[in-house]
């Protein structure tokens, strides 16, 4: 049972997301609605909600400002944005949740569904929350910190201290530089679309690289030599595209 909040200053699309939500998600038994960032705050000292719907763009505040709270929030948040791809990277960067709108029901149960199998404490959460804001307030996405999250716990870093990402089965191992490497339960697919726009080329399906840090190709090209002195295999049928990428 999943008691819910939902949080847009319009009307309708309120009561739309509502009306999904009793039709597709019967988890949840409970629903309140605000329409501004500032009316949940009363509403928070007598309803204690396990998940939050919150609108990105609003008048006045902005989704995000609801979220510059005392204590760690007790709930989880799924954000709700118009297609705003800079917000979108945003929330992608700091491990967290959304929908685009219109909101299909299918996207619906799948969003609830990963709300439930979460195991994140307050206190991560409260960190990805003011991870989210510091990159909201960064004028380039490159400048964003990526946050992940493993078994040890939440990790942040900058793009460009990527050195190159591992497949391992439904995991993915990161190299960083000048730190150990670390496993996250991520697959390397959801880091090749994260880190689409940031000069990363897939060399391998094992193997997803930080052009920054090519220093060289094989001469038979079928392997790159990072800065790390790391040699990382070239499949036959990525040749052409990391041939292209490097110039050669």
């Amino acid at each position: 049972m999943i008691k819910a909040l939902i949080i847009d200053d319009e009307p309708r699309a309120r009561n739309v997301l509502h009306q999904l939500i009793i039709s597709f998600v019967p988890e949840i038994t409970e629903v309140r609605t605000a329409a501004s960032v500032e009316e949940p705050r009363g509403v928070l000292e007598f309803y204690q909600p396990d998940l939050v719907f919150l609108d990105v763009e609003m008048p006045h505040q902005n989704g995000f400002d609801f979220l510059q709270l005392p204590n760690n929030p007790d709930f989880d948040v799924i954000f709700i944005t118009a297609h705003n791809q800079y917000a979108v990277q945003a929330i992608r960067f700091s491990a967290l949740d959304y929908l685009l709108k219109p909101i299909s029901p299918e996207d619906l149960k799948e969003a609830v569904k990963r709300h439930t199998t979460k195991n994140e404490s307050a206190r991560q959460r409260k960190m990805l929350f003011e991870n989210l804001a510091a990159n909201i307030d960064k004028r380039d996405m490159k400048d964003f910190r990526l946050a992940v999250p493993s078994s040890e716990g939440v990790f942040f870093f900058l793009v460009h201290e990527i050195l190159r990402l591992e497949a391992d089965r439904n995991y993915t191992i990161i190299h960083l530089i000048n730190k150990r490497p670390f496993i996250a339960s991520k697959t390397l697919k959801h880091f090749e679309d994260m880190l689409a726009k940031f000069r990363f080329i897939r060399t391998h399906k094992s193997h997803l690289v930080n052009l920054d840090h090519i220093i060289r190709i094989s001469n038979n090209n079928e392997f790159i030599i990072l800065s790390d002195g790391s040699r990382i295999e070239v499949s036959r049928r990525k040749k052409d595209e990391v041939q292209r990428q490097l110039n050669i």
